[in-house]
């Protein structure tokens, strides 16, 4: 038995580790956290110093088993876990389970770390561990229990004020506020008019244009021309006076040097990659972290090809560079070295997790030698880490900008000039390797490539035309992944390990949502995010947000207690909580517009968020007459929403005729989306279908298709509910609440209504969202647990479910046992698919 036992995050990284420590270690994965605080009310105690209850993660309970079993056979346990805060923290988790089970006693629990997987790493971590640090511990369980107690105290603020099942982010909702604003800047934008005015000239060399840029004796600047009138009108002035020529006033040649950029911090990894591979800020994490932990080259074995993916450092390795430089100096020549390496000032003040920046851990790796070891993703992620580091190490690039000026005179107004630029590359240096992308082009981009004829002063050009050109001013664009991980940065919200799962939690909460990958704000998003800005306002402040971060990183440097800053925090944040609670009102949290009155009633008309989404509704809850409502369409938003187009949406149900049968046949929009209504048979529209615009043949087309649907599906029907239905993974039972597996040997057609209970109440409850998950983990297992009961058990279990459902089905109107039968039929698509559902 190995007499060292090693602790790391991940299998693959374990895979990779064991290979080069030999026989004398075991290394095991502790598959990420292995504790988390429980998830109730009170496990951060506020009244005792803020003691935390942990619990550990339930499906990482047999890896926690395992961990704790090597470690009672074991003399020394090496734990390495990632080099940062929350690294820090699982091995203190770990530390402490085994502490709490009596399996440290006469043993050396020893901390390594490294930021690469290499044998030279690895063997060197080990021969010079050192203690835990519990100061980045402290910091890593103090943003715990902020994020848990600004979750469980301000998420029921939300339900009761906006929308039930909300919850707020620490770090998100400020991100969500980003979002947010840009939204209401673009609202509010104004675009205005001008016009630009370029001459296009011809020379024997080659044919280029030239931009106004002096006009009536001033400088021409963006609005000097606003209509159509006075840029034709200037334009016919510029042509008359230049006669078809215009003449060379002066020349200018300016030489720039440009620098290479940084390598790759978690930060800008994440924007290259969004902006030049089209990744999301997740799937670059997760592709990188394959690349980390190691990737199969051959006959090499498992070797990690970059460093640590989660670091704010720009600085490399004094081996790195030396390799680099070597590398260089092979492949690009010695011309493309500078005099000695370029060094790059890391920005992040926090020390202890200023570590290197993202590299290869060996340039000699080249993208073409390991190519056919990868996969795609990672293939395009390690050429682009690869390109980067490595022109980081190389001279910068020469470039030339030459610029000709065209004087023009006697023009009604005043004298005019235009002006051509042009940028010529002299010595590529690094960007023979490796450009920097850009989330917008510059003017510059424009003239980068552009070659000018040789021209002198006094020469003159033919005019081939002047143009003049109508524009708009264009909003601010919404953030795209790369701008918004950039923004964040920027202010100092969130760590390298968290701009991935802002992003994600966002999404994943729908307050917002990805359009042509920008981020666009849901209508229940912008009403969270006005609500925490209105009334908790200091919370999703900017600088409140990266302030507290400042002090986490001062904490994890021990410059910090933990304690106090939970103080300073918690006391205000809670009575604020407690006060917001009583004196908000809900119509004015949800955003709910009044847009004018309704022309028929005089009733007003407006828009409102619902349990279901937003509606529009005429008339109020006061009123004699019940209030109508209708769902927003798709891609309407109850901010931008006008009083005209809300009525619109009164005009479903919309009667389309009668079936041959006689049925009439009506569209309408409901809880699930738009549908069509055939007699007592219901459809849902297809995607390309406008219930708005749709007519009778196509609506009795979908009526058809479901019918057939329907009676394919329906294997067998108990009239009580109980039904067998052939669903997309086969054949299974259904009575509209459960779902139950038919055993292999069975066949569907064959099975009695008492078989089909019996199987029924084995089966486990259907899981209830996100935030039932936990419930539905613990029933399951429950229900696993008492599968082996008797067959009279099992009889008397299903005997009472028959009951239930025979009582339950004589209670019902014959019109509500049809609805039961169709909701039944429905019941095979996840509860998640009807999520976005609208009110009717």
């Amino acid at each position: 038995m190995a007499k060292n036992l090693l602790i790391v995050e991940s299998p693959a990284k374990a895979k990779t580790i064991n290979k080069y420590l030999g026989k004398d270690f075991q290394v095991l994965a502790s598959y990420g956290h292995v504790r988390d605080l429980k998830p109730k009310e009170g496990a951060v105690d506020t009244e005792h110093g803020f003691a935390m209850a942990y619990e550990v993660i339930e499906r990482n309970e047999k890896h926690v088993d395992a961990i704790a079993k090597a470690a009672k056979l074991a003399d020394d346990i090496y734990l390495a876990t990632d080099l940062d805060r929350e690294g820090e923290a699982i091995s203190w988790h770990i530390s402490e389970i085994l502490k709490e089970r009596g399996l440290t006693e006469g043993k050396h629990l020893h901390r390594v770390v490294f930021s690469e997987i290499t044998p030279k790493a690895i063997k060197a971590a080990v021969a010079s561990p050192r203690q835990l640090s519990h100061d980045m511990v402290d910091a890593q369980q103090a943003r715990r229990a902020l994020d848990y107690l600004v979750g469980f105290n301000l998420s029921p603020v939300l339900w009761r004020k906006v929308q039930r099942g909300l919850s707020a982010g620490r770090v998100q909702s400020p991100a969500l506020r980003m979002i947010a604003e840009r939204e209401e800047e673009i609202e509010a934008f104004k675009a205005r008019e001008y016009w630009t005015i370029e001459a296009a000239l011809r020379h024997p060399e080659n044919d280029f244009s030239a931009r106004l840029t002096k006009l009536n004796g001033k400088k021409f600047e963006q609005f000097d021309l606003t209509n159509e009138h006075d840029a034709l009108a200037a334009r016919a002035a510029l042509k008359a006076a230049a006669q078809g020529r215009l003449t060379v006033s002066e020349v200018g040649s300016k030489e720039r040097k440009r620098r290479p950029a940084p390598p790759f911090t978690t930060s800008t990894l994440q924007q290259e990659a969004a902006r030049k591979l089209g990744f999301s800020t997740s799937r670059t994490m997760k592709v990188a972290q394959g690349l980390y932990e190691g990737v199969a080259l051959g006959s090499e074995g498992n070797v990690g090809l970059i460093t640590y993916m989660r670091t704010d450092s720009t600085a490399l390795s004094d081996d790195a560079v030396a390799e680099l430089r070597q590398l260089i100096a092979r492949d690009y020549g010695n011309k493309a070295l500078p005099d000695g390496p370029q060094v790059y000032r890391t920005k992040s003040k926090n020390a202890q997790e200023a570590h290197e920046a993202v590299r290869p851990t060996s340039a000699m790796h080249t993208p073409r030698e390991v190519a056919s070891f990868l996969n795609e993703d990672q293939r395009k992620l390690y050429e682009l880490i690869w390109k980067r580091t490595v022109a980081c190490q190389m001279i910068h690039a020469t470039m030339n900008t030459v610029s000709v000026d065209f004087a023009l005179h006697h023009v009604a107004g005043g004298d005019a000039a235009f002006r051509s630029t042009g940028t010529t590359i002299i010595d590529p240096g690094f960007l023979a390797v490796y450009e920097e992308g850009r989330d917008q082009k510059s003017a510059d981009d424009d003239d980068e490539g552009r070659r000018l004829p040789k021209l002198a002063v006094g020469e003159q050009v033919a005019l081939h035309d002047i143009a003049a050109d109508q524009h708009f001013t264009e909003p601010p664009p919404r953030y795209s992944e790369a701008s918004l991980v950039k923004t964040l940065e920027e202010h100092g919200i969130g760590r390298p390990s968290t701009y991935a799962s802002i992003i994600q939690v966002l999404l994943n909460r729908e307050y917002v949502l990805l359009d042509s990958r920008r981020f666009k704000p849901t209508d229940v998003g912008r009403a969270v995010s006005k609500f925490l800005t209105q009334h908790f306002t200091q919370y999703v402040d900017y600088d409140f947000t990266a302030k507290l971060e400042d002090e986490l990183d001062a904490v994890s440097r021990g410059e910090e207690a933990w304690v106090p800053l939970m103080e300073r925090f918690w006391q205000p944040f809670k009575q604020q909580v407690d006060e917001k609670t009583e004196s908000v009102d809900r119509n004015e949290a949800t955003g709910a517009r009044e847009l004018g009155a309704d022309p028929k009633t005089g009733k007003p008309v407006s828009v409102r968020l619902g349990r279901f989404g937003p509606y529009a509704a005429i008339g109020t809850k006061d009123d004699e007459d019940k209030p109508q409502f209708a769902s927003l369409r798709p891609g309407q938003s109850m901010h931008t929403i006008t009083l005209e187009e809300a009525l619109e949406l009164f005009k479903l149900p919309r009667n389309l005729g009668q079936a041959e049968n006689g049925d009439e046949v009506s569209v309408g929009v409901g809880r699930f989306g738009p549908f069509v209504k055939q007699g007592s048979t219901y459809a849902s529209l297809k995607a390309e279908d406008d219930p708005y615009t749709i007519e009778l043949p196509r609506a009795l087309q979908i009526v058809q298709e479901k019918l057939e649907m329907l009676a394919n599906r329906l294997i067998l029907d108990f009239g009580n509910g109980v039904q067998v239905l052939n669903g997309r993974y086969g054949p299974y039972i259904t009575d509209g609440e459960k779902n139950a597996r038919i055993p292999k040997d069975q066949e569907p057609k064959e099975l009695t209504e008492a078989q089909c209970l019996e199987l029924l109440a084995a089966a486990p409850a259907k899981k209830k969202g996100r935030f039932g998950a936990k419930k539905t983990a613990t029933k399951k297992a429950a229900v696993k647990k008492a599968a082996p009961a008797t067959k009279k058990t099992a009889t008397k279990k299903a005997a009472s479910t028959k009951t239930a459902v025979k009582k339950t089905a004589t209670k019902k109107t014959a019109a509500k046992k049809a609805a039961a039968k169709k909701t039944a039929t429905k019941k095979g698509s996840s509860k998640k698919a009807t999520a976005p559902a609208k009110n009717s």
